[in-house]
């Protein structure tokens, strides 16, 4: 609209605060309110009122905010509290109005509290501390994080009212919100009319103390699968494992969830006897399913380690030499230009990248492996043209680690199904360790020595595994309605023949 022919309209009515910051324009019979920040142009008439100018104001960037305390206290309107994030003012005609104090990132932070001398607000410092606690909790932050220059700056600019606490405040509401949450996991579990079953695992920690962590995995009344940590007991390496199966059979009755156990999943290894010793004292109250038959489960992910260990073994000499030849073929630019004429005539076009692995994971080094057997051709020419090359796997080992992979192949392949599931249940478990098991018959009667011996070692450690947990397995995916008694039906044939 072309305001060249308007003129300034002046009213002895005009009472409201919102005026200072508004021009009142009038073109014709239209009245026009300009805003003297940002020039937008609104209604200005009477009847329109004041509300959508004191709402521009509240929301112009244009316009700094060390008055919108003032237009939001003196334009309130009794139970309608006005846009300004999550707090509300009201007006004291005897008391002065301070402006909103703006903490520039220079400045430095004060202890004091930002004046607010005429200000009442809906703004709750205690739930707001509670908040700042379960973020600590949540995301694994320090709780000194509250004594930071920095953090306290953010916090001062976002929200002036709250008041930050010290460290020692923050940790004792972080106390205050575990006690409140434990209350109500003991509420629920004691509430729950199926069974639990408990996770114990064992952890440590960086100066390399132990604890147990307990785990209890339940479904609850809207049918969804839970899982809650019921507590970390440091283990005391002085106490015997009768000592130890005491001190988790008083966590159990802590939480009184001793008679609602239906089994216990371990590692199988360092806590074989704890949880035999905690499965005799439940069987003598008689808590137990089925005289305990399927109170013992021994975790997978341990089991598929344990064999996996068993294969790397066996390579304990291969690997450096794989990694020495990956190191000394990327030792330098042209080296690797060199390389490259290798595998060119060796007609090698694999997809793989010649990579060196990470020692503390072992599906790392199968990949690094993997990749090194597709370029065994391309290392041998290495070998014949390059004196300097003496880092070699030979053709027998070669060999066995073509062999190796193709367990590891088998165990990575087991362990990704796993990972895309959210919930892994056992009835999902059932063919896939089947599946394991009939590999393992296979490779047991392979002729290569090398692969039965290794196989063998590998059954010891399955057959323990599949004595205590086939059973639940089977009726978990029996009561699959998918396939009640196909699968079962389709594998013990051929495991037991």
């Amino acid at each position: 609209m072309d305001l060249s022919d308007a003129v300034m309209f002046n009213s002895s009515r005009l009472k409201s605060v919102v005026w200072n910051d508004f021009d009142r324009v009038k073109k014709g019979d239209n009245l026009m309110a300009i805003c003297k920040h940002c020039k937008k142009r609104m209604s200005g008439s009477g009847t329109s009122g004041t509300s959508h100018l004191r709402n521009h104001l509240m929301r112009c960037q244009r316009r700094g905010n060390h008055d919108i305390v003032q237009f939001a206290s003196r334009g309130k309107k009794r139970g309608r509290p006005p846009a300004l994030g999550n707090t509300s003012f009201n007006q004291d005609p005897k008391e002065e109005i301070s402006p909103l104090a703006v903490i520039k990132p220079d400045d430095p932070i004060k202890d004091e509290t930002v004046p607010v001398t005429a200000l009442t607000s809906n703004f709750d410092q205690r739930r707001s501390q509670f908040d700042l606690a379960r973020m600590i909790i949540l995301h694994g932050y320090p709780l000194n994080m509250v004594e930071h220059i920095g953090f306290r700056r953010f916090v001062k600019n976002v929200q002036p009212l709250f008041e930050l606490a010290s460290s020692n405040k923050v940790e004792a509401d972080c106390l205050e919100i575990y006690e409140k949450e434990k209350q109500k996991l003991f509420e629920m579990l004691d509430k729950l009319p199926g069974k639990i079953s408990l996770a114990l695992d064992v952890w440590s920690s960086s100066d390399d103390s132990l604890y147990f962590s307990l785990i209890s995995h339940f479904i609850d009344d809207s049918w969804q699968l839970k899982k809650k940590i019921l507590s970390f007991l440091k283990i005391d390496s002085s106490n015997t494992e009768d000592m130890q199966a005491d001190s988790i059979m008083t966590c159990l009755m802590d939480w009184d969830i001793d008679r609602k156990l239906f089994s216990v999943t371990s590692d199988g290894s360092s806590t074989n006897t704890i949880v035999s010793r905690i499965k005799d004292r439940l069987m003598q109250n008689r808590f137990l399913f089925g005289n305990g038959q399927l109170f013992d489960v021994q975790c997978l992910a341990s089991l598929l380690n344990l064999m996996v260990q068993h294969a790397m073994e066996a390579l304990h000499e291969v690997i450096p030499k794989v990694r020495g030849s990956i190191r000394y073929v990327k030792s330098s630019r042209v080296m690797q230009e060199k390389f490259k004429q290798m595998t060119q005539r060796e007609n090698i076009e694999g997809p793989k990248c010649l990579s060196l692995d990470n020692r503390l994971r072992w599906d790392s080094t199968y990949r690094m492996l993997e990749a090194a057997l597709v370029y065994k051709g391309a290392f041998a020419l290495l070998r014949e043209n390059d004196p300097k090359f003496i880092s070699w796997p030979s053709d027998v080992e070669w060999e066995k680690v073509g062999s190796v992979t193709g367990f590891l192949n088998v165990f990575l392949d087991i362990m990704n199904d796993f990972s895309r599931s959210k919930c892994p249940t056992a009835n999902i478990y059932f063919p896939l360790i089947c599946d394991i098991h009939l590999k393992l018959i296979s490779w047991c009667e392979s002729s290569d020595e090398f692969i039965s011996s290794l196989a063998m070692k590998m059954r010891n450690e399955f057959d323990d595994y599949w004595e205590r947990c086939s059973l639940g397995l089977a009726v978990a995916v029996f009561l699959d309605p998918r396939f009640k008694m196909k699968l079962v039906e389709y594998y013990f044939p051929q495991i037991y023949g």
